[in-house]
C-alpha cells in the first residue's frame, strides 16, 4: 500500500500539463502575427497581411500595457501602426523605444525607412548613421533604400 501511494503520487507530480506548454505571452502572438502578415505582403495579399498587422497591434498595445517601456515591444509597436498607414504614431513608438535604447538596430532602421517614406531623408541619414558601426543587414538595408537602389522590405 505504501508502495502504491509513493507511486502514484511521483505519477501525479510528472504529469503536470501547465508545465510542460508554456502560454505564450501577447508579445510572442504579436510576433507570430506579424510574421504571418509580412508573409502575406510578399505574396501581394494585402488584405490579409492588414488584419495580421491589426491583430499584432492589439496584442502589443496589450504586451506594452503588462510589461511598458520596452524596447522591443515599442518597435514593434511602431512597425505595425506605420504598416497600418499611421505614420505619425507609428514616429511616437519608435521615438518612444529610442529614449530607451539609442542604438536598437531594428527601431534605428525601420524608423529610418519611415524618414525616406515622409520626405525628411536627413533624419533618415541621422538613423543610418548610427548604424554604421553595426556590421548589420540593417545598416545595408537602410542605406539602398535612402540611395534608392532598394525598395523597403515592408
Amino acid at each position: 500500500m505504501f508502495l502504491t501511494l509513493i507511486t502514484t503520487n511521483s505519477f501525479a507530480a510528472g504529469s503536470d500539463s501547465s508545465s510542460s506548454s508554456k502560454v505564450k505571452s501577447n508579445y510572442d502572438k504579436a510576433v507570430e502575427a506579424i510574421k504571418f502578415a509580412k508573409k502575406y505582403e510578399a505574396k501581394g495579399k494585402l488584405e490579409k497581411a492588414k488584419k495580421r498587422y491589426a491583430k499584432a497591434q492589439k496584442l502589443l498595445l496589450k504586451s506594452n500595457s503588462e510589461k511598458p517601456n520596452k524596447a522591443d515591444t515599442l518597435n514593434y509597436l511602431g512597425f505595425t501602426t506605420r504598416k497600418l498607414g499611421d505614420y505619425e504614431n507609428g514616429e511616437k513608438y519608435y521615438l518612444q523605444g529610442l529614449e530607451i535604447e539609442p542604438n536598437h538596430i531594428g527601431i534605428n532602421e525601420y524608423l529610418g525607412e519611415l524618414y525616406v517614406a515622409t520626405n525628411r531623408l536627413n533624419l533618415a541619414n541621422e538613423r543610418l548613421n548610427i548604424l554604421e558601426g553595426c556590421n548589420c543587414d540593417e545598416y545595408a538595408q537602410l542605406k539602398g533604400i535612402i540611395e534608392g537602389t532598394k525598395k523597403s522590405k515592408y
